[in-house]
């Protein structure tokens, strides 16, 4: 299983344009083989910090989620929405266990 954790610095004035291509990207993300659970949230302080969680079945999957259509139209989207930085983790997770 792979974890993917990070975020991704907008200009704070292109988030509402950047929401509804996050809830376009989850949406298709989610019909995904092999896609777990995908989320973007804003920070809640800070309209130009974007929280990302992804959880996948496999490094399959995960790489191919890069060459989807749906993938493609969210690059475009992101290249308007004045990016400053990204910091973005993978973890490779061999097992998992419920705390509560």
């Amino acid at each position: 299983m792979l974890i993917v954790v990070g975020t991704i610095k907008i200009d704070p004035a292109k988030w509402p344009m950047m929401e509804a291509a996050f809830d376009r990207m989850r949406e298709a993300t989610l019909r995904e083989a092999g896609c777990i659970e995908y989320q973007a949230y804003v920070d809640r302080k800070d309209k130009g910090t974007v929280l990302l969680f992804e959880k996948w079945k496999d490094d399959a999957a995960f790489q191919a989620h890069f060459v989807t259509p749906h993938m493609a139209d969210f690059g475009k989207a992101i290249g308007g929405a004045g990016v400053v930085s990204t910091d973005i983790w993978r973890y490779d997770v061999s097992g998992e266990t419920k705390l509560m």
